[in-house]
Order: C-alpha cells, then sequence, then structure tokens
C-alpha cells in the first residue's frame, strides 16, 4: 500500500509500506494492505512503519485510508 506522512509545510514520507500503525484518538491501530476504509483522528505518538524499519513522531492530526491509499495529515512531525 502507498502512505504518505504530510504536515503543513512539507511532506515527510512517502513509500510503499506493508504495514502502518498509528496512535488513534482512541489507542493504536494497525493498517495492513486490503484494509477497509478509515478516516480516524490521531493523538501525538509515534507512527511505526514496516514494524519498525521506520518511526515518525506526531503531534495529533487526521489519517485517512482508501483504496490501499494511506494519507496522514499532521499537525507536526519529525523522524
Amino acid at each position: 500500500m502507498y502512505l504518505e506522512i504530510i504536515t503543513p509545510d512539507r511532506k515527510v514520507f512517502e513509500g510503499e509500506v506493508n504495514s502502518a500503525r498509528f496512535p488513534g484518538a482512541d489507542g493504536l491501530f494497525e493498517v495492513l494492505n486490503g484494509h477497509a476504509p478509515l478516516i480516524s483522528a490521531l493523538k501525538a505518538g509515534e507512527i511505526v512503519i514496516n514494524g519498525g524499519a521506520s518511526r515518525f513522531q506526531v503531534e495529533g492530526g487526521v489519517v485517512e485510508v482508501l483504496r490501499n491509499n494511506v494519507i496522514v495529515l499532521a499537525e507536526g512531525a519529525s523522524a
């Protein structure tokens, strides 16, 4: 699936991934290939990609999953 992490001033990450774990407003959740459509609020925390191969700290935001495309609109993010 294709993941993009975007902040108001830059694109932090984009590329193909196998899995991504997010700090949802109601707790952690993971998205895999073929995941059902989803929109969720994110709280401050860590996005973990491919079981820990990459990690990004986010300050909150929104994630949308649709047709194997995942877009994160983060208030702020760092590697």
